[in-house]
């Protein structure tokens, strides 16, 4: 069916596996801002700049330390979600009760300073970073060749974004969590330290991003402007999956990628527009987003 319309099947499959592969980032990304606004209400733009931190604490542990791939991948969450504990609790926590434009702009002027500090170290040229030895190579499925490391990619996203998803919709913890953003006096009155579990929410959004950043660093280069290029995209996701749907925004992700895929193969020149156009249909349709709730 391909050939007749002059499209060889290799070359379809092998833009929806970038499509996947580009969705499995969406979806993570998107999961961690949608439970930074699901939980706290804030519009979290240095997003982008934690995942692009992510990625260069991986080549620091790579470069200076000499821990590889598999020790960055629990390193690295760890490291970016402290530093997001920091953020929350010096400068987020007294932003709660005004507008949410404070929250965006405060994040906007992190995701400056956090790029701007390492493009003056390292410009804008991209750092290698070398796919692990274990996951080089890659199967001829027969249709398609599949590189093991983006199989592995895909394959752990989901994982990651099923877990985070049913730790918070199906535990008594996410059960916790959801009731303190409806109303944080009630659950704070059965013993429960809210402000501690909202700086341990937005530490978890974050530590998301830094954990896409260590997956992304093989695949692409290590560089200060890889979370801006990403960030106006991931946003698009989350809205049109609806501000703070856990499963809007994960399967929004995957969604769009293989959407953006297929653009590219019947469609070049739309493909780095698809997602806005969808998004505007989506808002113009639906303006709570797919799975988001209307007020």
């Amino acid at each position: 069916m391909f050939e007749l319309l002059g499209i060889p099947p290799q070359a379809l499959f092998g833009q929806l596996l970038l499509g996947l592969i580009n969705g499995s980032f969406y979806a993570l990304l998107s999961l961690g801002l949608a439970v930074i606004f699901g939980m706290l209400n804030v519009i979290n733009f240095a997003h982008g700049a934690l995942y692009m931190v992510g990625a260069f604490v991986a080549w620091y542990l790579l470069q200076y330390a000499g821990i590889g791939y598999w020790g960055a991948l629990i390193i690295t969450p760890v490291v970016v979600g402290i530093l997001g504990l920091v953020i929350e609790k010096t400068m987020l926590r007294h932003l709660y009760k005004l507008d949410h434009l404070y929250g965006l702009l405060l994040t906007f002027g992190l995701a400056l300073i956090l790029e701007g500090g390492f493009k003056y170290q390292y410009g804008v040229s991209g750092q290698s970073y070398p796919v692990p030895a274990a996951l080089n190579g890659g199967t001829n499925l027969g249709f398609m060749f599949l590189p093991f490391y983006r199989g592995w990619v895909v394959a752990l996203s989901i994982v990651v974004c099923v877990a985070t998803w049913y730790a918070i919709e199906k535990t008594r913890l996410g059960s916790y969590l959801r009731a303190a953003t409806e109303n944080p006096k009630l659950v704070q009155a059965f013993g429960i330290n809210v402000p501690v579990m909202i700086t341990m929410t937005y530490g978890t959004g974050v530590a998301l991003a830094g954990l896409a950043g260590v997956m992304a660093a093989p695949i692409y280069s290590v560089n200060p402007l890889m979370g801006s290029n990403l960030i106006i995209v991931v946003f698009a996701v989350v809205v049109i999956g609806g501000m703070g749907s856990i499963f809007g925004a994960v399967a929004s992700g995957y969604l769009l990628g293989l959407m953006e895929g297929l653009t590219k193969v019947f469609l070049p020149e739309a493909s780095n527009i698809v997602v806005f156009l969808i998004m505007v249909v989506v808002l113009l349709l639906r303006p709570a987003g797919l799975f988001g709730r209307e007020r």
